[in-house]
């Protein structure tokens, strides 16, 4: 059983609207990408939460530990806020080579994964989800250093 929601996904028209973005390739046809929307502010209900602005460059502070909402002000704490996202992606099974689309919470899990270049196992932070034709496990990691 799917453990994602049922619904087509929005494809983002912008990055400004997303607080998360990748795209993924697995051997010669397996594919996947993903996004997750920017939230509402819990407080005043009209602006959408985003990393907070440094005022002398006029860029989002990528390390920053919050999100601030730019129209009342109010900010959460980063796991706090991420915690109530939800992951949207596209994918193309590198197994049976079917598409599909799924909605995961924002969560990801500790899964050990082969180094390509190395052949060692090794544990990473990851977006874990099944394909829904096939059940094949579908993994999207962090970028490491050297991809």
């Amino acid at each position: 059983m799917q453990r994602g929601m049922i619904k087509m996904v929005k494809i983002p028209n912008s990055m400004d609207e997303l607080v998360y973005f990748t795209k993924r390739t697995y051997g010669d046809v397996g594919r996947a990408t993903a996004w997750a929307y920017r939230g509402l502010c819990p407080k005043c209900k009209k602006g959408f939460m985003g990393k907070p602005v440094d005022p002398k460059t006029k860029k989002a502070k990528i390390r920053a530990l919050e999100y601030e909402c730019p129209e009342c002000g109010h900010t959460e704490e980063k796991e706090a806020y991420e915690a109530g996202l939800m992951i949207e992606a596209t994918y193309t099974c590198k197994k049976c080579k079917k598409s599909g689309e799924i909605t995961i919470p924002f969560k990801r899990k500790n899964v050990k994964v082969e180094d390509e270049e190395t052949g060692k196992i090794k544990s990473c932070p990851a977006f874990v989800f099944p394909c829904a034709h096939c059940q094949e496990r579908i993994v999207i990691t962090r970028k490491m250093k050297g991809e």
